[in-house]
Order: structure tokens, then sequence, then C-alpha cells
């Protein structure tokens, strides 16, 4: 039934986590319960906030022979086209936060954050990170929504149309030599020099706390889609790789609020870029060299963060490793509404987890290892809509607006 819309040949590399060791989290824990909340409650208070929808893909699980398809559409979110706006713009509001509660021993409220009371403050900072687009996307707005400075480093493969997004918002970006692994290390060696404050996505030694941030604001689309999905509970979970701080906090919550019976999570990666699958491979993390030449921009990441994968690898089941070509398949017959479900805009990135499930329930070998069947409700985000309308539009074949 799939073969209509993707190439079942495809290659798909998979393998199971043999070092998972499910743990019920400690109060102090970065994702822990009262810090997912305390996440939620304040990014509820944004203008524009708004759950993003959670869609039925009726027809494709048909297609694809199991119970349900869910799909949480992460485009519509803050008008940024993706979900890394609940985490950078999260992080620097509390870094804006604790700042001023430093210098004047007050804690403000989000209003008087974004109303500028403070501003002889918060001008006096500077923000930056490295990106692949949508996070610096992310970062930048929120330096912009709370008044602070904002200085974001792209590598040699970001477009051009993800550069102009981030300018958009008042941020001076700079394009480096080297691939994002390469960006990450320049941000913070100019930060360092600089006195500017790294907020990044990714967690290294002696930098911790601000990834967790990012990783807090990313749990309030699990808390979302759980609560939208009420008495169904997801049995499988299929997640983007990139540099693991996505998959993880999806993990911890969906952990956190499934006790009553736990789903398989399997994280899906680009081949040019599996970091989180050699890592789990081995049990600790493992650095992919070279370009990582994937047209799944958001997901070239070479490098898996260490806060994330201290999760991954106790939590998740199987991580799957696809290939570009089943991300642009997918794309298309998403926005042709091939399947027979209403026509939908995912981006390069955006698709790679539902990807994954259909090239699961191609190969039967890795349907029954992941107990996939004509019963299983899956749970999938769409991270990003047309995030950059050139290269949508050169792989769909049209543009992103003409969409039905």
């Amino acid at each position: 039934m799939l073969n209509s819309l993707i190439n079942p040949d495809a290659t798909v590399l998979h393998i199971q986590n043999q070092f998972k060791n499910s743990q019920p989290v400690n109060s102090d824990d970065p994702l822990s319960p009262s810090q997912c909340e305390k996440a939620r409650n304040a990014i509820k208070q944004w203008p524009g906030y708004t759950p993003t929808p959670l869609l039925q893909l009726s027809m494709l699980a048909e297609k694809a022979n199991v119970k349900t398809i869910h799909c949480k559409d992460e485009a519509p979110r803050f008008g940024l086209g993706s979900f890394k706006s609940l985490g950078g713009a999260y992080a620097v509001s509390v870094i804006l936060l604790n700042q001023i509660k430093e210098e004047t021993g007050k804690d403000i409220s989000l209003a008087e954050l974004s109303n500028g009371t403070y501003h002889d403050i918060t001008n006096r900072i500077t923000v930056c990170c490295a990106t692949d687009g949508n996070h610096g996307r992310s970062v930048a707005w929120g330096a912009e929504q709370f008044g602070c400075h904002c200085i974001i480093y792209i590598h040699s493969e970001v477009s051009e149309g993800r550069k102009s997004a981030i300018e958009q918002y008042g941020a001076t970006v700079i394009r480096i030599d080297g691939n994002y692994d390469d960006s990450i290390r320049i941000a913070d060696d100019e930060s360092r020099k600089h006195n500017r404050i790294v907020v990044s996505d990714t967690s290294y030694p002696g930098y911790m706390e601000i990834p967790a941030d990012v990783m807090r604001g990313y749990t309030v689309l699990a808390d979302e889609a759980l609560d939208q999905m009420g008495d169904t509970l997801p049995t499988h979970v299929f997640l983007q790789g990139g540099v693991g701080g996505f998959a993880a906090a999806i993990t911890r919550r969906i952990r956190d609020r499934c006790t009553s019976k736990q789903p398989k999570i399997i994280v899906v990666e680009p081949d040019q870029a599996a970091c989180i699958y050699e890592s789990v491979k081995k049990g600790e993390p493992v650095a992919v060299h070279g370009d990582l030449a994937t047209i799944m921009a958001g997901l070239a990441c070479g490098e898996v963060s260490l806060m994330a994968f201290k999760t991954l690898i106790n939590e998740i089941d199987n991580v799957l490793v696809i290939p570009d070509e089943t991300a642009i398949s997918t794309m298309r017959f998403l926005a042709n509404g091939a399947a027979g479900d209403p026509p939908l805009v995912s981006g390069e990135s955006g698709v790679t987890g539902l990807s994954g499930l259909l090239l699961a329930r191609c190969n039967p070998d890795i349907s029954e290892m992941l107990e996939l069947n004509d019963d299983s409700n899956v749970l999938v985000i769409s991270t990003e809509g047309a995030t950059d309308e050139t290269v949508y539009e050169e792989l769909v074949g049209m543009p992103a607006h003409s969409v039905a």
C-alpha cells in the first residue's frame, strides 16, 4: 500500500537500544515534572500562544496498516514555523529574568520583562548561538521580544532563506566556514571574548543549564499532544534526532506522563548525520565527522548533546537511520494529499519521524522488532513547516502557499 508513496526498498538502518535502563526521574533532574510545568506556565503567558494542531492522518494510517497516526503540526507555532520557538526564546527569557533578579533582587513578571521596564538591564546583554536555521530564529525572536541583542552563527550549508528569516528579528547573522559543529565552537569562543551569553540547544562539559531551559521549553508540545490525544495513549512515538535535545525532552515528558503503559520511542536520523545511532550502538557519545550534507537541514549534527544523551541512552527503545530520498518523497505526498488525507506542509526535517515510521512498515523485520501492527497508535511530530520557502518549492515542486 505504501509503494505508491515512498520507495519501500530505500536503505534503512536500525538498532535496538541495548543500554535502555528506564528510571523514575528525580526531583532535581533538569527535566523533572516541576521544571516542565514551570516552562509550560510561562510559555502559556506569551502573546499569541495557542496549542498547535494534532492531526489524524487516517488514510495514511490505513495504507501503513496501523490503527492511527497522530501528527502534531508545529508549523503554526508563534508564526516562526517550527517547534524551536518554544526552546530558544524560553531560554532567553529565563536568562534575562535571572539577570534582572541578580541586579535588582526582584522576581519580575513576564509583562514587565516584555514592556521594557528593565530595558536598561536587558539592553546590556547579548545572546548568541550557532544554528542550522530554526533554533537561531527562535533565539533571535526571543531577543527581540524580551529586549536584548542577538548574534547568530550559521555554517556554510545554511540556506540564504533561513539566514534572512533570522535577520528579520534584528539579529546579526555571521556565516562561518565548516559544518554545524564548527559553528558551535566558534560561537562559544566568540562569546568568551566578547562577554556574550550562548543560548545553545546542545550541551557540553561546563555548559548544561541553558540547554536544559531550551529542552524544558520543548516539553510543552509533548504535554499538548498528550492532552489532545485524550484517552488514546500512543503505543509508538517517532522523534527526530539532531543533537538530541528535542528527542530527549519529548521522551522524558512522555515517560513521566504515560505511566499506565509506556510506548515504544524511536529516534529517526538522516544517514549523513547519524550521531545518535552511532552513540547508542556504542553506549557512549560518538562524533560523526564530515560535511553532514543532508537535506534534513535541522538534523545535520555530528555530535550528540551530553545532557540529552543521558536521557536517550536510558529511555529510548530504537534508532532508525533513513536516506534523504524518503524525506523528500514524504514531503511531496503530504503536500499533494496523495494518501487521501488533507494536504499538509511539512519541511525537510519535519517529515523525518513520519518517514521513519513508513520505512519501518515496509520492512517486516523492523516492524516486528518495533512491535508495529494494525493495533498501533502512532504519534509523530511535524517539527517544521516550510521554514525556507525556496528550498521547499525546489523539493516539493510547488510553493507552500499553494498547498490547499
